[in-house]
């Protein structure tokens, strides 16, 4: 499992990353054996040839040189090695060759496929000069009577086709490797852009100017994330328009069940009866509240430090103590309505059972983080979560007196959910209880 494991923090994360290094590496692999080949086989071929071909010549030179017999003759050969062979040959008698390389080891391919050629052809000491001359090579042999020093242009023994080559394979690597880039780039945009409007419509914004694009696969995943959001969106609807009917059919009756209550007096069973009918109404209203939502508002940008002021003055109207420490400038899109409701809800339950409530509220990298403590009894860890579901209220932890039908913390995390964040519940540094709201920006 190691391995594997290190092999995967090595790879790129991203799609585009993975697809551009399954292009790259065949490439730089295929560069890599080519250059391998050319270099063992073809340069080290042509050089031995080019090599062997000048000290053929120095050898022919000095046959004839040998076989001259008077200086003029000599002259005359060593003027036409120069213009016919390209060769300056001089002769320096009694002299001896300092450090003679005999096969040691050479510092290029150059020197060892010239060195070899003059080893073959002659067996004497030599000595081979490639950087004291800018463009020539200075060549040294050892002789009975003196050293013989041969001076020829490099391009005798160095083929200019080998940097061609490398510069023909290097360029159009760079050429086919940017070609591979832009096409990947353009294939992997649809990709992005369909999570882009599938994360964007999770955290409920609008995403109207997504059209499918790309590839015929990714046209049909965009095709399938459309008709996925058309039929929420119709489902939404839908439940929209079946509680604006509920809403209406159970507020009528009970308005006329107030409006009788109203006519019978004020006896210990009408009160009793209007107490009922209160909270039914009150039940009614916190349920159609839950179910509506925040499906018919848009997100806009908010200012979130400005809304969470006007949450806690609300607050401080209703008699809570409660403090807001809050980053500035902090403009995020949202559905302002819902999400002062649901702070507020928050706030609210953290007012009835605690005597001081503290907001902070931070932007970290890429998230929005709202903390709500209070100083009361808090939550049992084992219970935080069963707080979340609807009509559900912890008579041991919270006075059942205080008010609520079970449905705040359920408004508050159902509305967090559609901006794509959540709510948990912790213990708070007080001692009572954390609610801490995140949020994706």
């Amino acid at each position: 499992m190691r391995p594997a494991l290190s092999i995967k923090r090595v790879l790129p994360r991203s799609l585009f990353g993975r697809s551009l290094m399954m292009v790259i590496m065949p490439v730089v692999l295929l560069q890599i054996v080519v250059a391998y080949i050319f270099y063992e086989r073809h340069w080290d071929e042509v050089t031995r040839r080019l090599g062997f071909s000048v000290a053929g010549d120095i050898a022919a030179v000095i046959d004839l040189l040998r076989d001259a017999p008077d200086p003029a003759q000599k002259k005359r050969i060593l003027d036409m090695a120069r213009i016919d062979m390209d060769l300056q040959i001089s002769f320096e008698p009694g002299k001896r060759i300092q450090h003679p390389m005999n096969g040691g080891a050479f510092y290029s391919i150059l020197d060892r496929m010239v060195g070899r050629a003059i080893e073959e052809r002659f067996g004497v000491p030599y000595k081979i000069d490639t950087t004291s001359l800018e463009d020539r090579i200075l060549i040294s042999l050892q002789l009975s009577d003196g050293v013989l020093r041969v001076i020829t242009p490099q391009k005798r023994l160095f083929s200019t086709t080998t940097y061609i080559f490398i510069m023909w394979m290097i360029g159009t690597s760079v050429v086919l490797l940017a070609v591979a880039v832009v096409f990947l780039r353009n294939q992997i945009r649809p990709i992005r852009r369909l999570a882009e409007a599938a994360d964007s419509f999770g955290k409920g914004r609008d995403v109207d100017d997504f059209h499918p694009s790309g590839a015929a696969e990714i046209r049909r995943a965009a095709a399938a994330f459309l008709v996925m959001r058309e039929r929420i969106q119709r489902q939404i609807t839908q439940r929209t328009e079946m509680l604006a009917g509920v809403s209406h059919d159970l507020r009528t009756p009970l308005t006329r069940m107030k409006l009788e209550l109203a006519l019978l007096g004020d006896s210990d069973e009408v009160r009793e009866l209007k107490r009922d009918v209160a909270d039914m109404e009150k039940m009614i209203t916190g349920y159609l509240a839950f179910a509506r939502g925040q499906d018919s508002e848009a997100a806009v940008a908010t200012d979130l430090p400005e809304l969470l002021n006007e949450v806690v003055s609300d607050a401080r109207r209703q008699g809570g103590d409660v403090a807001l420490l809050a980053d500035p400038n902090m403009v995020v899109p949202i559905r302002p309505n819902a999400f002062r409701r649901c702070v507020m809800n928050l706030v609210e339950n953290a007012i009835r059972h605690a005597r001081h409530v503290q907001i902070t509220a931070r932007r970290l990298a890429d998230s929005i983080e709202i903390a709500v403590d209070d100083d009361g009894p808090g939550i049992p860890a084992d219970r935080r979560e069963d707080v979340f579901r609807a009509f559900t209220r912890l008579d041991r932890s919270r006075n059942p007196e205080t008010g609520g039908v079970g449905l705040g913390l359920t408004i508050a995390r159902d509305v967090i959910r559609g901006h794509g964040g959540d709510i948990t519940l912790s213990q708070a540094p007080s001692g009572g209880l954390r609610a801490l709201l995140r949020m994706p920006v």
